[in-house]
């Protein structure tokens, strides 16, 4: 049996907690793709973690954290990563697997990265610069270098190769930056990883399967971010919906059970994009500040807006999901007037749908007013302890979607998790 956590919206929801506390009733975590771009943040005592390819399930004592095939991983990201995280958990290498089918970001990549969105000038998409386009790129280019190719005593002359063709592209650009330091720091960390348990992916996952473990697959960004059906082409490089679950981890469909939906109790994007509901105004900058919205791996500050109902109901159809966690309700506490977008005006015409191309599109959102329950959440350990105003909120939404919210985050502790 296999269950999903993945993002319903722009991406940064709240997934790496929500991960960390199911992590418990499962044998396995395993990432299915994205890359070092990722900020899946947790909370140690009250102190901050932000993991960015190790999957979230990786403090849960005895549980294997698996990177599956479907991510494009940084070795010197991935090498950091584990030296920050070592103070808090002894010996990652014990419950860490690395698929070897796993395609590698080398320098060159954060190069082309680079070049590429400064020759797109006003019109870039807003990417975080860490080669992960490029090295998905390269993996549907057949190019690409992958996790097992590092353990062939031939590994070098095959990067170099994979090197040449890059400046040939990075000359065509006129982009010419020094890469020594970030060789010899992705030469170090290969051999960093080299110390991973390297496996067969597929064939360790589907042993597992067999065995009758449990399989919590982690998505990484957001369903309106997948390469396919999100706001293209400000969209990631990956599919983020669960049916990007099957190509990433190499399991077959019939093994995914629940498809568990994580959203905010109001929306956020990063970067560039269409944001039907964005706040440009106090109330945008409220939630902002109160939600401490900035990116945990840029530190970009994030849009923010009302929850959009129409790419949330979107988003529950291509995912199949079959319950909903809402996270950072408690941000809501301190407005007394709450919208939700339930439709779009577009030429005139209301529709439920999202279009094509958003970004083409002329729409106006059509929202919904809620009064505020303008109380302190944090302190709730049930459903009943939760303002009526708040549930009558939450009952819209169910109603709307179909698909029932089963937890609602109260807090960023760990412990801050109502069960409904």
């Amino acid at each position: 049996m296999i269950d999903v956590i993945l993002g319903l919206q722009w991406g940064d929801e709240g997934k790496g907690k929500i991960v960390d506390f199911f992590a418990k009733d499962y044998d396995v975590v395993a990432r299915f793709q994205g890359g070092p771009n990722a900020g899946h943040t947790l909370y140690r005592n009250g102190e901050k973690l932000v993991l960015r390819q190790i999957p979230s399930g990786i403090f849960n004592e005895g549980k294997i954290n698996l990177i599956g095939n479907g991510v494009v991983l940084d070795p010197i990201s991935l090498e950091k990563e584990c030296e920050q995280l070592t103070k808090f958990e002894g010996d990652l290498k014990k419950n860490l697997y690395v698929a070897e089918r796993t395609n590698l970001i080398i320098p060159t990549h954060r190069a082309l990265d680079k070049a590429s969105e400064l020759a797109k000038g006003n019109s870039k998409i807003g990417s975080t610069l860490k080669g992960i386009s490029p090295a998905y790129m390269d993996k549907t280019g057949r190019n690409a270098l992958r996790v097992g190719d590092i353990l062939n005593p031939d590994f070098k002359n095959m990067y170099e190769a994979l090197k040449e063709k890059h400046y040939v592209i990075l000359n065509s650009y006129g982009f010419d930056e020094d890469i020594s330091q970030d060789e010899a720091d992705f030469f170090n960390a290969i051999e960093f990883l080299k110390t991973l348990n390297i496996v067969n992916g597929e064939y360790f996952i589907n042993k597992l399967l067999k065995e009758g473990k449990k399989v919590l697959a982690e998505g990484a960004q957001g369903s309106m971010l997948d390469v396919d059906f999100g706001t293209f082409p400000f969209v990631t490089s990956s599919n983020t919906i669960s049916a990007g679950v099957c190509s990433g981890l190499g399991v077959a469909p019939q093994h995914i059970k629940e498809v568990i939906g994580i959203t905010k109790a109001y929306c956020t994007r990063v970067g560039s994009g269409p944001f039907p509901s964005e706040l440009d105004n106090e109330d945008g900058q409220r939630l902002r500040d109160i939600g401490k919205e900035y990116g945990a791996v840029t530190g970009r500050p994030r849009r923010c807006g009302w929850i959009d109902l129409v790419a949330l109901d979107f988003a529950c159809m291509i995912n199949g999901v079959t319950q909903l966690v809402m996270t950072k309700a408690d941000v809501l506490d301190h407005f007394e007037k709450l919208e939700v977008c339930s439709a779009y005006s577009l030429d005139g015409k209301e529709i439920t749908e999202v279009p094509l191309r958003l970004d083409l599109a002329s729409y106006q959102p059509k929202f919904e007013a809620f009064e505020g329950w303008h109380t302190d959440i944090s302190q709730a350990k049930s459903y009943d302890g939760l303002p009526g105003k708040m549930k009558d909120y939450i009952t819209f939404i169910n109603d709307y979607l179909g698909v029932p919210v089963k937890y609602i985050s109260n807090g960023p502790e760990r412990e801050q998790l109502i069960k409904i």
